[in-house]
């Protein structure tokens, strides 16, 4: 009997010690798995289980789109401060999906990013039907692009606005501020100055985003090199751009904006937006939980759209205005169109006091990514930015211009959080 329990007891033992050491062995290998796991996962392969999540995104995205009425058109003329109105928002469902997927054998893949939008007017604070007072962002875009041809062009501008009697603020729909109206004056333009508008048809602010792809990306794969995952190669067989004027400004850096390298550090990271025609860094301010799923936040630093004064790497975007405020001309037909946060957040003072109605604010207004650190993979974001137009008196253009020259927003776009993306790091990281 006493031999039993000494057998007994020393078997206890001994299945004790073996458990210690399987839960040792558990503790020092499961981190090692689940590394294993991420890799085997979000690298671009056919056979991962992110591939199908990469090739045709299932999460819902929503873009809302607010327009900035303009309150008091004739009195601009006359010199005073545009009094702006925020309207909407106008809700968008859009779908993102990829096509022409082509593998190389460098360890990169090429395809082409295309985006559908549907309207949802049960999201929607109004219809695409309602009328809108906003800058005929045609026509005085035109004037300042025509600033230095010599009078006589000018002149004849002149005669086509009188005849086709365009004023320097329209009454349109949502839908035709969004999506296209015809416009006569683009052929008159063009007429008058071939090329000066390279394109024909209908003139809307959104109507090359819908149904069109934003250019060719090349991005590395992870089969190799895990930390180079999801990184751009190259975009429209470009490795650097050529809008700008400096080396560093013209630099591809970072990923497509979708995600990025697993095991990410808590300092910053990069995407191109082909929409901005630039790369953004944004940086680390704090980690946190998205429905109990550990993040990093990164935000838009404040140089993010500084003048070159103000931030001297930024010098290659000039000519600048005030910080806060970026040029878009050289990338956009050089006409005058400017981006920066909503309501001129993180904007010098005098952007916000030149016209009235906007109200800037950190919670309302602020850039932010929330990315969960051990797989890239964003849970969630707040992508807020702000289109503008730069109005003034042109000399020699006789039709009525606005005598004051300050910088108006007909619209800002917001991509508000996408719903239930936590499933998808429980998927991958498992």
């Amino acid at each position: 009997m006493a031999a039993a329990r000494r057998r007994l007891s020393v078997g206890l033992g001994l299945a004790g010690a073996a458990c210690a050491i399987l839960g040792l062995c558990l503790l020092l290998a499961g981190p090692l798995i689940v590394k294993e796991q991420v890799v085997k996962n979000v690298r671009i392969d056919p056979s991962s289980i992110s591939f199908r999540m990469w090739k045709d995104i299932p999460v819902p995205f929503y873009m809302s789109v607010y327009f900035f009425e303009v309150l008091n058109p004739k009195e601009v003329l006359q010199g005073q401060k545009p009094v702006l109105n925020q309207r909407g928002p106008y809700v968008y469902r859009e779908f993102r999906y990829k096509t022409n997927i082509t593998f190389h054998d460098n360890d990169t893949v090429s395809f082409l990013g295309y985006r559908k939008l549907f309207f949802q007017p049960q999201l929607s604070h109004g219809s695409e039907e309602e009328y809108i007072v906003v800058p005929n962002i045609l026509m005085m875009g035109a004037a300042v692009m025509m600033e230095n041809l010599p009078s006589f062009v000018k002149l004849l501008l002149s005669g086509v606005l009188a005849g086709l009697k365009q004023e320097a603020f329209m009454n349109r729909t949502v839908g035709e501020i969004m999506w296209g109206y015809d416009d006569p004056l683009i052929d008159a333009i063009n007429a008058l100055v071939p090329g000066l508008i390279p394109f024909q048809g209908k003139f809307g602010l959104f109507v090359d985003l819908n149904s069109s792809n934003s250019g060719l990306f090349t991005v590395n794969t992870g089969m190799k090199n895990i930390s180079r995952v999801h990184m751009v190669d190259s975009w429209n067989g470009l490795k650097k751009l050529n809008y700008w004027r400096s080396s560093e400004c013209n630099m591809i850096n970072g990923t497509a904006g979708e995600m990025w390298p697993p095991f990410m550090s808590p300092t910053s990271l990069e995407f191109y937006s082909p929409d901005a025609c630039r790369s953004m860094t944004l940086v680390y301010e704090q980690s946190g939980k998205f429905k109990g799923v550990p993040t990093y936040r990164f935000v838009a630093p404040k140089t993010l759209f500084a003048n070159g004064t103000d931030y001297p790497p930024n010098e290659g975007f000039c000519p600048c205005m005030q910080s806060g405020i970026q040029n878009l001309s050289t990338c956009r037909l050089n006409a005058p169109m400017f981006i920066s946060h909503p309501h001129f957040y993180n904007a010098d003072p005098s952007l916000v006091n030149a016209v009235k109605g906007l109200h800037p604010s950190k919670d309302e207004h602020a850039l932010f990514l929330d990315v969960h650190p051990m797989t890239g993979i964003p849970m969630n974001c707040s992508i807020k930015l702000q289109l503008n137009l730069y109005i003034k008196q042109v000399p020699g253009i006789i039709e009525p211009p606005p005598r004051r020259a300050c910088a108006i927003p007909p619209c800002r776009a917001n991509h508000p959080p996408p719903p239930r993306r936590h499933r998808s790091y429980t998927t991958l990281a498992c």
